[in-house]
């Protein structure tokens, strides 16, 4: 299973992706990923709410290291 902060960066990968892989907006992207990904898991599998991350939490809204992207197959063969 993968954690909510893989899915934030997988998310914030894509967003990046998806604007072009611009420079200097990983901060902007991981944000959009985190608020995403929490929309999605408002809920627990019993109907009720989740609790609020504290804002004393560490790692909350951090943004993790930008990973590149794998070379595509026919690059690789070059």
């Amino acid at each position: 299973m993968v954690d909510r902060e893989e899915r934030i960066r997988q998310r914030a990968h894509e967003i990046w992706e998806m604007e072009g892989r611009p420079d200097g907006r990983d901060q902007e992207h991981w944000e959009r990923a985190h608020r995403e990904i929490d929309a999605k898991q408002g809920e627990t599998p019993s109907g009720q709410a989740n609790e609020p991350r504290s804002p004393d939490d560490p790692t909350a809204g951090k943004p993790q290291p930008r990973q590149t992207a794998p070379a595509s197959p026919s690059r690789a063969k070059r």
